[in-house]
């Protein structure tokens, strides 16, 4: 039956150029134009010459279509093959004797006794792409269906041509509500910030902020948990020629396991259930600017081999994508374990940390520094009464500042803050005199310093039996908590999940198995 090439070319149109969605147009045009080309599925691919590569951006068959944004490498000696626009549409009896079906068929897309139908999308005389139709019998095709597919070469060009500037506008909505989003949170959380002690405590760590600032070197914060290293990053930025670029944070300590991936490089489209749209990762967002990677510590030893090849080789690869983006950024790394210990136990990779602790900087703890304290009272009582809508600027009892000197402050800046803030919601407008601060005699808890007696007659002095009996005790003066402020993962200043893992290893109950004991 003679097909009505009018007809078939108005139909076949309608369906090409009736949605911007790749998926959607495809798959409605392979149902009604397989109704006359005998194939079992179809490819959209685009032809990016710059990279000598296919991008494969989705499939069709009569089960139904999914984008695959994969990338098939041309070889430099089938190149010029590809770029002839000699013919338009190409007749493949066998894919295993066509040189360019070679690379699809090592991507297992391609069997080797399929038969192909190409038609090649040319604009201004330049390959844009094409639409490759597949049949799983051999010799399925002939010169008659390459004429009807050569008849849509138009339509599935322009198609190809709004579907590609469409998603290229998706992208840059996303990415500026992104940015926006996350610079919204940025500034809430950075407005009215400023390093208090930098002419005092802090002006050693400031020396060592203004020679590394101008830099490109990774810096790598240690302090105790607490002690201001957020803010120490934030100053190397913005004392960088980077000042103008984004600052992102990442607590590496708070991101679950199974997102981390996801997080940090971003993911595409359908790589995971859950994955609707593209992501580009906080890596990719820091580019041109600083990345702060706080708690690096808490990063698991598969991540860790994925950070150092970004440190390497400056470029990322997001989860379910195969193309290798670049990225151009400044490393700021803190934690408050000892990483050359992590080392020697086997969870932190020695190799990691070099690249890291290029230029390390100590911050000292504010027992270490109280010549600060009266400063940060004052600063942190102004920031805390315009947050709270107060009119009149709250003053100190006398001996107040005593009582904070004499304090110890093991949760260091954060712990003052937190304690200026409840001290002015319970002050009622009268003087505030930290009545509620712990006495140094009471001190020794809060520290995590725990007094353990003397070792029984019975007791081993093997490692794990001492670690053991202390975290046993320490969970005793936390009433049994684990994480939490005044918990024992506080008390011993660790990360909550790396004591019950220790805990779990050493046999000792907790949560609910200690309560059905």
């Amino acid at each position: 039956m003679e097909t009505d090439e009018r007809e078939f070319f108005r139909e076949a149109t309608l369906r090409i150029c009736g949605s911007l969605d790749v998926e959607t147009f495809l798959y409605e045009s392979f149902k009604y134009i397989r109704q006359f080309i005998p194939a079992d599925s179809i490819f959209l691919t685009h032809y990016c010459a710059e990279r000598g590569e296919h991008v494969a951006l989705a499939q069709a068959s009569a089960e139904g279509a999914s984008l695959l944004h994969l990338a098939i490498p041309v070889p430099p000696d089938i190149r010029s093959f590809v770029m002839r626009p000699d013919r338009v549409a190409l007749v493949v009896e066998r894919a295993e004797t066509h040189p360019t079906a070679r690379p699809w068929i090592s991507k297992g897309l391609l069997e080797k006794d399929s038969s192909l139908l190409v038609l090649r999308l040319i604009v201004d005389g330049d390959i844009v792409g094409g639409v490759t139709f597949i049949s799983k019998v051999s010799a399925a095709f002939n010169e008659e269906h390459a004429h009807l597919s050569s008849l849509l070469r138009e339509p599935f060009a322009i198609a190809l041509s709004n579907s590609l500037r469409y998603q290229e506008l998706l992208e840059l909505k996303e990415l500026l509500a992104e940015d926006n989003r996350f610079l919204h949170s940025e500034l809430r959380h950075k407005t009215g910030e400023e390093i208090i002690g930098a002419d005092f405590g802090l002006r050693g760590v400031m020396e060592m902020v203004r020679q590394v600032a101008p830099l490109s070197s990774p810096v790598l914060l240690w302090g105790e948990t607490g002690t201001g290293k957020e803010v120490i990053a934030g100053a190397i930025h913005n004392l960088s020629g980077r000042r103008e670029g984004p600052f992102i944070t990442v607590n590496c300590g708070a991101i679950p396991e199974n997102l981390v991936d996801s997080e940090l490089f971003g993911h595409e489209k359908g790589a995971f259930t859950g994955a609707l749209a593209r992501k580009r990762g906080r890596f990719e967002r820091a580019n041109g600017g600083t990345i702060f990677l706080d708690e690096v510590g808490e990063l698991q030893p598969e991540v860790q081999v994925r950070l150092l090849r970004v440190l390497q080789e400056k470029e990322i690869e997001r989860v379910g994508g195969t193309e290798s983006i670049k990225v151009d950024i400044r490393v700021i790394a803190a934690t408050h374990r000892n990483l050359k210990a992590m080392i020697r136990e086997g969870t932190f990779r020695e190799d990691l940390y070099f690249r890291l602790n290029v230029f390390p900087i100590e911050i000292p703890p504010l027992r270490e520094r109280k010549g600060d304290i009266s400063s940060l009272v004052h600063y942190f009582m102004q920031k805390k009464a315009r947050e709270m809508g107060r009119k009149d600027m709250p003053v100190l009892a006398p001996g107040a500042l005593e009582r904070l000197m004499s304090y110890s402050w093991p949760g260091n800046v954060r712990e003052l803050e937190n304690m200026v803030e409840r001290s002015l919601i319970l002050s009622g407008g009268k003087p505030i005199a930290f009545e509620d601060i712990q006495a140094p005699m009471n001190q020794s808890a809060a520290m995590g310093v725990l007094h353990i007696p003397h070792l029984a007659p019975g007791d081993t002095l093997a490692l794990d039996a001492v670690v053991s009996r202390h975290i046993r005790k320490v969970l005793e003066t936390a009433n049994g908590r684990v994480g939490g402020k005044g918990g024992a993962a506080d008390l011993l200043q660790v990360n909550p999940s790396t004591l019950r893992k220790r805990m779990r290893k050493l046999g000792i109950p907790f949560g609910r198995k200690k309560a059905e004991l």
